[in-house]
């Protein structure tokens, strides 16, 4: 389970960088709960802020301004050197596309690629240790990585973070999922999964690996039922995972992806 807690390691904070902020934050506060707070002044052109549910911050939301780049949802994990990490990112044979930079009085963030392009980032917490409520209905509650490569993938990440994996075979032939915990942490703390796919199956970010986040929802057809009637599209689902739950893998409308999830007995 993903906690708030800024354990070292595990996923802490996530941002959308989306083309249109406005149509953005109408869309997934129709299929999430979510509302939006502009970080501009009132009447403003909105360029970004955060999401809530309840009262609590669960992401945030930018104006997507890095030329090529493609609408998606990038994940931070906590680190509690964001420059040591950076030179264990340059020694795994990863890149660094934002070298560590402070925020305010608010932390140090990087942002990275893996030796074969997929992104991420890390936050290093000042006063603010990112998102404030996880692995509840209308928040994050695992994280993912598609890969063609897994092994490579968990050299890489299992150098950088100290990550630890668990085998699994999925059912009816499905290939094998790579289970992730953080170091020093029993197996209920497991925040996500690797799988290997082909590199036609990664199409979405032009053959490069990539993450995306798993949000929990009370009712997945009904989550589904927004997504469609929101000008967002469904990859695969809504389908029955034996052991997980509810799921479905979706677009947005500007095709940033993400999965929705009602847990086993919910």
């Amino acid at each position: 389970m993903i906690t708030a807690d800024g354990t070292p390691g595990s996923p802490c904070w996530l941002d959308l960088g989306a083309p249109d902020v406005r149509a953005a934050a109408a869309f997934y506060g129709a299929v999430l709960g979510w509302e939006y707070q502009s970080m501009g002044e009132e009447g403003e052109e909105m360029e970004g802020g955060m999401f809530r549910k309840d009262g609590k911050t669960v992401a945030g939301l930018g104006k997507l301004t890095e030329e090529g780049a493609r609408p998606a949802w990038m994940i931070y994990f906590a680190v509690t050197d964001a420059d040591a990490t950076t030179e264990a990112v340059r020694s795994a044979g990863g890149t660094v596309r934002v070298a560590p930079r402070d925020l305010g009085e608010w932390g140090r963030m990087a942002q990275y690629s893996d030796p074969l392009g997929g992104q991420f980032a890390v936050w290093q917490r000042g006063n603010n240790n990112g998102f404030e409520v996880a692995d509840e209905p209308g928040s994050l509650s695992w994280t993912e990585l598609y890969t063609s490569d897994a092994a490579a993938a968990k050299d890489f990440y299992g150098g950088v973070f100290d990550w630890r994996f668990g085998d699994m075979e999925l059912p009816g032939g499905g290939g094998t999922y790579t289970l992730i915990t953080p170091a020093g942490l029993a197996e209920e703390r497991m925040q996500g999964g690797l799988m290997e796919v082909s590199k036609e199956d990664l199409s979405l970010a032009g053959g490069r690996p990539y993450w995306h986040p798993v949000f929990a929802v009370t009712d997945c057809d009904a989550a589904v039922a927004e997504v469609t009637g929101n000008g967002g599209s469904v990859q695969m689902g809504p389908a029955d995972a034996e052991g997980v739950g509810r799921l479905a893998v979706c677009l947005d409308p500007s095709r940033a992806d993400f999965v929705l999830l009602t847990p086993s007995g919910n």
